[in-house]
C-alpha cells in the first residue's frame, strides 16, 4: 500500500515540478496570498475569480493554480487578522485573538512568522493524511448525519464559550446573541424572521458585517477615542523574526492544530472556521496557563493557523473520493473541474492519477512557495504598524467598506458594519468576549437545520440520537468542556483562600 502511494507521489512531483506547473502554482500562490489580505473576498471568491483564467490553461495547470491559491488565502488572511484586527474570512477572526495582541506588544514579526511556518507544517500533516487517510477518513465522514452534525456543533459552541474570556456567563451571553443574528431573513420553510420589511434582510445578516464591526471598527473607534483624548499610540520596534524557543514552544500546538484542522475539514459543510475554533479551544483547555490566551499568546495563534490551513487540504478529501465539496470552495473547485471535463469521485483515483497525485504534489509545493514568499516580507509587512493612527484608521475603514459593498453591493450591509461596530466597542468596554457571537452567527444557521433534519428522522424524540455512538462523543466532550474551566475555577479559588 505505501510502496503504491509513495511511487503515485512521485509520479505527482513529475508532474508539477515542470517549470510551467512550477509557474503556476507560484502565481496562485502569490495572488492567493494578497486576495486573502483583503476582506469580503475569501477562499471561495479567490477561486471564482480565477475561473475565467483557467480556461485558457491545461487542464492540470489549472488544478494546479487553483489549489496554490486556495492555500495563499488561507494564509494571507491571518495578516490583516494580525496586524490590523480585520478578519476576510472566518478562519482569520481567531487570528486576531492573540495575534493582534502580539502586534500592540511588538511581536508582529513573531506571530506572522508562526502563523507562516504552522501553516506549512499543517498543510504537511494534511498532506500526508490526503494521501494515506484520505479513503479511510472519507468513509468515515459518511457516517455523520444530522445528529452528528447537530452534536459537532454543540461541542464546538461549549468549547469555545467555556474558554474564551473571563466570565463564562457573558460568554455564553455573547453567543447566545450571534444564534439570534443567525436567525434573521428566511428560513428552510421560507419563513420571513425579524426582516421587519426589509426586503434586503430576506438572505439574513451578511457575516462579513458582523465580523468586521465587531473587530475592525469597533476597533477604529476605541483608538479613535484614544486620539480625542489625547492618548498617543506609543510606536514599538517590532521584531522582525522569531525566536527558536518560540518555534519549539508552540510545536505541539502546530501537530495538534495540523490533526484538528484535517480531520474537521474533511467532514462536510465543517470548515476551517470551525477548525480554528476548535483547535483554540482545545490549546486554552490543556495549557497550564490558560489566561495567557487573548493577551497574546503565540500558541493562540499557530494552533488555529495551523487547523485552518489543514482544513483546507482536508476538504479536498471528500470532493476528491466522494465527489461532494467539504466546503463553499471546494464545491468553486468541484465546478471548476467540471468546467474542465475532470469527474470527481471514486474513479478519478483510477482515471485521472494525474490529476489526484499532481493536486497532492500542487498542495505540498504551494506550502513551500508560501513558506518562502511570506517570510521575507513579514519584514514589510510590519511596517504598516508603522503608519501614524490618525492615518492608518481611515485606511482600514475604507478596506472594510470596500470589502462589505464588493460582496453584495448592498448599503445596509455598510449601516449594519457600522451598528455591529458600536456593539462591539460596548461589548469590549464591559469585557465580552467577540468570538462566541462570530460563531454563534455561523453555527446558527447550520444548527437549525441539523436540529429541524435530527428530529424527523427521530419523528420528534430528541433522545433517540443518544443511541449513536459518535453523538455521544461529542456530547461527552462538550460536557468535559465545560466542567474542566470550572474545575480549574474552583481550584484558583481553593488555592486562593490558603493563602
Amino acid at each position: 500500500m505505501f510502496d503504491t502511494i509513495f511511487i503515485n507521489l512521485m509520479d505527482g512531483f513529475k508532474i508539477i515540478l515542470q517549470v510551467k506547473y512550477l509557474m503556476y502554482a507560484l502565481f496562485g500562490s502569490l495572488l492567493g496570498t494578497i486576495v486573502g489580505v483583503l476582506p469580503g473576498i475569501g477562499s471561495a471568491g479567490a477561486l471564482a475569480m480565477m475561473l475565467p483564467i483557467i480556461l485558457v490553461l491545461d487542464p492540470l495547470g489549472s488544478v494546479f493554480m487553483l489549489a496554490a491559491t486556495y492555500t495563499g488565502v488561507m494564509y494571507g488572511g491571518s495578516t490583516a487578522s494580525i496586524l490590523l484586527r480585520v478578519p476576510g474570512d472566518t478562519s482569520a477572526v481567531i487570528a486576531c485573538l492573540d495575534g493582534h495582541e502580539m502586534a500592540k506588544q511588538g511581536n508582529a514579526g513573531a506571530a506572522l512568522c508562526i502563523a507562516a511556518i504552522g501553516s506549512y507544517i499543517a498543510g504537511t500533516i494534511a498532506v500526508v493524511g490526503l494521501m494515506i487517510l484520505g479513503p479511510f477518513v472519507a468513509d468515515l465522514a459518511l457516517k455523520f448525519s444530522a445528529p452528528e452534525y447537530l452534536a459537532l456543533y454543540i461541542f464546538a459552541v461549549t468549547a469555545v464559550c467555556s474558554l474564551v474570556g473571563n466570565s463564562m456567563v457573558k460568554a455564553l451571553l455573547a453567543m447566545v446573541f450571534g444564534l439570534m443574528i443567525s436567525t434573521i431573513g428566511e428560513d428552510f420553510m421560507g419563513v420571513k424572521r425579524f426582516t421587519m420589511g426589509v426586503t434586503e434582510l430576506w438572505d439574513g445578516i451578511q457575516f462579513l458585517s458582523v465580523t468586521l464591526g465587531l473587530f475592525a471598527i469597533s476597533e477604529v473607534i476605541i483608538n479613535s477615542e484614544n486620539i480625542l483624548s489625547n492618548q498617543k499610540r506609543e510606536v514599538l520596534k517590532h521584531r522582525v523574526f522569531i525566536k527558536l524557543k518560540e518555534i519549539t514552544y508552540s510545536f505541539w500546538s502546530i501537530i495538534r492544530g495540523g490533526v484538528i484542522g484535517f480531520i474537521i475539514g474533511v467532514l462536510p459543510g465543517a470548515g476551517a472556521g470551525i477548525a480554528s475554533f476548535v483547535s483554540y479551544s482545545t490549546e486554552r483547555q490543556i495549557s497550564k496557563n490558560p489566561e495567557n490566551f487573548g493577551k497574546g499568546e503565540i500558541k493562540g495563534v499557530a494552533g488555529p493557523e495551523s487547523a485552518n490551513n489543514a482544513a483546507s487540504a482536508g476538504a479536498f478529501v471528500p470532493m476528491l473520493a466522494l465527489g461532494v465539496p467539504g466546503s463553499a470552495t471546494t464545491a468553486v473547485m468541484l465546478g471548476a473541474f467540471l468546467m474542465l471535463d475532470i469527474q470527481a469521485g471514486p474513479m478519478l483515483f483510477l482515471e485521472r492519477p494525474d490529476v489526484v497525485w499532481g493536486l497532492v504534489a500542487a498542495l505540498y509545493v504551494g506550502n513551500i512557495f508560501l513558506l518562502i514568499l511570506n517570510l521575507p516580507l513579514i519584514s514589510l509587512f510590519v511596517r504598516i504598524l508603522y503608519i501614524p493612527m490618525a492615518v492608518l484608521l481611515p485606511i482600514i475603514t475604507i478596506i472594510c467598506m470596500l470589502g462589505i459593498y464588493s460582496s453584495d453591493q448592498l448599503t445596509l450591509s455598510l449601516y449594519l458594519m457600522c451598528i455591529f461596530g458600536i456593539i462591539g466597542y460596548f461589548m469590549r468596554s464591559c469585557d465580552f468576549p467577540l468570538a462566541p457571537v462570530i460563531l454563534g452567527v455561523v453555527l446558527g444557521t447550520r444548527m437549525e437545520e441539523s436540529f429541524r433534519q435530527t428530529m424527523i428522522m427521530n419523528q420528534g424524540n430528541f433522545f433517540n440520537i443518544i443511541d449513536r455512538p459518535i453523538v455521544l462523543i461529542f456530547f461527552g466532550l462538550a460536557i468535559i468542556s465545560i466542567l474542566i474551566p470550572l474545575m480549574f475555577n474552583k481550584i484558583k479559588l481553593d488555592a486562593s483562600d490558603v493563602d
